[in-house]
C-alpha cells in the first residue's frame, strides 16, 4: 500500500485559497495554482461548508506568553507556585494547572507551553459522539426509546 504524504499549506497559502474561493474560482483551478490535487483544497474548505472561518484569537482570560515566561523564571528561582501566582495576580490553581499540564516543575518551558495551549484551544473541537462510536450507538438507542436527553445523560 502506498501512503501519500500529508499536504500542508502555509498561512499565506490558506489565505490565498480562501480569497480565490470567495472570488468564485473552481477547486481545480485553485489546485493547479498550487500544483496540488483539487481534493486537497476541498478538504480545507469542506469542514466549514465553504465559508471562511473567523481568524483565531486567544481569550483575554488565557495566560499570555509574558505570563508564562514569568512562571518559568519563578520556577527557575525556586519560588513557590503561590508566590508566582501572587506576582502575576492570578489564582494559584491557574498557575498550578499550567505547570502540571506542561511538564511539571522539572520540564516547564514557556514557549512550548504557549504553543501547546494554542493547539489545545483549537475550535471547533470534534463532538464526543463522533470520537466515541460506542457512546454514539448507546445515545441513539436511548433516543429511539424516547428517552429525554436528561435521562440519557444520567
Amino acid at each position: 500500500m502506498v501512503y501519500r504524504t500529508r499536504i500542508k499549506y502555509t498561512a499565506a497559502q490558506r489565505a490565498d485559497i480562501w480569497d480565490r474561493w470567495q472570488r468564485g474560482e473552481s477547486l481545480n483551478s485553485i489546485g493547479r495554482l498550487f500544483d496540488r490535487p483539487s481534493s486537497s483544497v476541498f478538504t480545507m474548505l469542506a469542514p466549514t461548508g465553504g465559508i471562511r472561518p473567523p481568524p483565531r484569537r486567544r481569550s483575554r482570560l488565557a495566560l499570555t506568553l509574558a505570563e508564562r515566561e514569568e512562571i518559568s523564571r519563578g520556577i527557575a528561582c525556586d519560588l513557590s507556585l503561590r508566590a508566582i501566582a501572587a506576582r502575576l495576580g492570578r489564582a494559584p490553581s491557574t498557575v498550578s494547572r499550567e505547570v502540571n499540564r506542561n511538564g511539571g516543575l522539572q520540564h516547564y518551558r514557556a514557549s512550548k507551553a504557549d504553543e501547546s495551549a494554542w493547539d489545545r484551544a483549537h475550535r471547533p473541537k470534534p463532538c464526543k459522539l463522533v470520537n466515541e462510536p460506542v457512546l454514539s450507538r448507546l445515545v441513539a438507542s436511548k433516543l429511539r426509546l424516547h428517552w429525554s436527553p436528561e435521562q440519557i445523560a444520567g
